[in-house]
């Protein structure tokens, strides 16, 4: 079998064709002309192909902290749990068995794939206009650019940018090609790709989708915002978190809903662009019990803590104990949004201006957002004197609004050389102690053995 095959896995073939039979069965009964433009309309409305992206960040980061003898016994007991136990303790291998493969990997490269094989095909397509090929392409380059920036935050270092050029990225496929020998390409380069396509398309896009699980030009401006607060660049972070507030910037009110009436993902007017872990964990043993730390720093008041958090007895029996991240388990029940929001972009702006020493304007966007996470009689605005207070509350703040759902992660890795932030992390798992320094290799994922077999030119990470 040749190198890329394997590398992306036999499933980013099978998504590409399950997939596509699967709309064209809806809307053309079964008579699938691969050359029209509207096929490559349904292959992106699928999403099942699309929408699904990674959930290990929330295993490593430090939002959770299992410390229930049954619980970790439950873990230890199957295979089937070995992936959760090797990513909590932050072992340098996840996926051990022989022949397992990484699902997050091929998760995010089953994306690109099925993004390369629109963006290849559609301009000489039939039947569809210059404009609407346009756009199908813009889509598919912003779900690329979104599968890319995961993909480099999860298995390379943090962006920096005196080494970005040098540091090893991971694999950059820009064809749908099945027979490349790959190599991982620099981060910066990774980087490059993802800013110069969303920078290229989003004029090409609607303001505002039918469907959030579709790109738009909001999106295309989020995830401008993100890759660049990875990067650094907090002023144009900020740049582009206004671009999409401009456009979307509804909050839901909590202390006006209620856990039966908390909207779902497609009528969520805080989501921007739905992206959905492509599996639960909202059961035992793997439902996410989360830190003290985290708890004393959301506190009860917070309506996040009565939205978003249970207590053990919702899961389980009394062997379990303290609360567990609830977001999966109300409103329609469905799998946590990890996509980019109108509160991140809030705050992000808000960082942004805090880096810039504006205490006052990055204050201003933190107290409208709690103001919408309070009660009006629990509320009260959080202060600063400095700039460096303010970018404090800016992160802590970040991390109320953002647990297990994937970006405390991301933020321990950026921040792990900053003074303000920096710490060691330290667990506890069935009698052994595990720490987690911020000059450790473990705040990069390892990439998986069975992958390198096929590839040597993917070296591995330290």
């Amino acid at each position: 079998m040749k190198a890329f095959n394997i590398t992306i896995s036999i499933i980013s073939i099978l998504l590409v064709f399950t997939g596509c039979r699967k709309y064209v069965d809806i809307k053309t009964q079964g008579s699938l002309i691969p050359q029209e433009t509207i096929n490559y309309r349904y292959l992106l409305n699928n999403p099942s192909t699309f929408e699904g992206t990674a959930r290990m960040m929330d295993l490593a980061a430090d939002d959770i902290n299992i410390v229930d003898s049954a619980q970790m016994a439950a873990l230890s007991a199957s295979n089937s749990y070995l992936y959760f136990v090797n990513t909590y303790t932050w072992q340098p291998g996840i996926y051990t068995i022989s022949g397992e493969t990484d699902v997050e990997w091929d998760r995010l490269y089953s994306v690109v794939y099925n993004s390369n094989v629109i963006i290849a095909e559609t301009p000489a397509s039939t039947g569809g206009t210059d404009s609407m090929k346009n756009e199908i392409i813009a889509e598919a380059k912003v779900y690329r650019a979104d599968a890319y920036l995961t993909l480099v935050n999860l298995y390379a270092k943090p962006y920096n940018a005196t080494s970005a050029a040098s540091d090893e990225g991971v694999p950059l496929i820009k064809a749908p090609t099945v027979d490349a020998k790959l190599t991982r390409a620099p981060v910066a380069d990774v980087y490059k790709l993802i800013i110069d396509d969303l920078t290229a398309v989003y004029p090409m896009l609607p303001k505002v989708n039918a469907f959030n699980t579709l790109p738009s030009r909001a999106a295309a401006f989020a995830i401008l915002a993100r890759a660049n607060l990875y990067m650094g660049n907090y002023e144009q972070a900020g740049v582009w978190a206004d671009s999409a507030l401009a456009i979307q910037n509804t909050l839901n009110n909590l202390s006006t809903l209620t856990t039966f009436s908390f909207p779902g993902r497609l009528k969520n007017p805080e989501i921007i662009l739905s992206k959905q872990p492509y599996a639960s964990l909202s059961y035992m043993p793997v439902a996410l019990r989360l830190s003290d730390s985290l708890l004393n720093l959301l506190g009860t008041t917070d309506l996040r803590y009565s939205f978003f958090t249970a207590p053990a007895s919702n899961f389980s029996s009394t062997l379990y104990t303290g609360r567990f991240s609830n977001r999966e388990s109300i409103g329609t029940y469905e799998t946590r949004n990890v996509g980019p929001t109108v509160p991140e972009m809030m705050l992000i702006k808000a960082e942004a201006l805090a880096r810039k020493g504006d205490v006052n304007g990055a204050l201003t966007r933190i107290n409208t957002l709690r103001q919408n996470r309070f009660t009006p009689a629990t509320y009260t605005p959080v202060t600063a004197a400095t700039a460096s207070e303010a970018l404090v509350q800016v992160i802590n703040e970040r991390q109320r609004e953002f647990f297990c759902k994937g970006l405390r992660w991301f933020d321990m890795r950026r921040l792990k050389s900053d003074p303000l932030f920096s710490y060691t992390v330290t667990r506890k798992f069935r009698g052994a102690t595990y720490t987690l320094e911020p000059t450790s290799n473990r705040y990069v994922f390892p990439i998986s053995n069975y992958y390198r077999q096929f590839n040597p030119g993917i070296t591995a990470n330290p």
